[in-house]
C-alpha cells in the first residue's frame, strides 16, 4: 500500500504534532480555503502545520532553512476509505491517526501525549461517516 506523505516525518516527540488555536494558523491558509469551509482543529510541529477543516486536511510543509518555500496539500475527506487511531502508551508516548484513501495511499500523524486523540478521532467521523 502507497503512502502520501505530508512533509511531515521523523517519529521524534520534537516533530509530533501539539495543538494550537485556530488563531495561530499561517495567515495564508484562510485564503487557500474554499467558500463555506471553515477550519475546525489545528495542530503544529516546529514550522508545519495540520488543519482540520470541515471539507478536508490541509498540511503545510514549510520546507529548507529560510523556510521560504512551503508546500500544501489538501486532503479530501470524500476520499477517505477508512481511519484508525492508536493512543499514547507508557513507552510510546505519541498517539497517532492513519488515514487509508480509496486508491490506496495511506496518510500517517503524530501527534503529542498530551493531544487528545479520541476528540480528532470524533471530530473526523463528523465528516467522513
Amino acid at each position: 500500500m502507497a503512502t502520501i506523505s505530508s512533509g511531515i516525518t521523523m517519529d521524534a516527540n520534537i516533530m509530533n504534532l501539539k495543538e494550537i488555536s485556530l488563531k495561530e494558523v499561517r495567515p495564508e491558509v484562510p485564503t487557500l480555503l474554499v467558500g463555506g469551509e471553515n477550519m475546525v482543529m489545528a495542530f503544529q510541529t516546529v514550522r508545519d502545520q495540520v488543519i482540520f477543516t470541515d471539507k478536508r486536511i490541509f498540511v503545510v510543509n514549510v520546507q529548507g532553512i529560510t523556510g521560504k518555500k512551503i508546500s500544501y496539500f489538501s486532503y479530501p475527506y470524500s476520499k477517505v476509505q477508512y481511519f484508525g487511531i492508536e493512543t499514547a502508551g507508557v513507552l510510546d508516548i505519541d498517539s497517532e491517526i492513519i488515514f487509508a484513501f480509496s486508491n490506496g495511499a495511506r496518510l500517517q500523524f503524530d501527534f503529542k501525549s498530551k493531544v487528545d486523540i479520541h476528540k480528532i478521532s470524533n471530530m473526523v467521523s463528523n465528516y467522513i461517516l
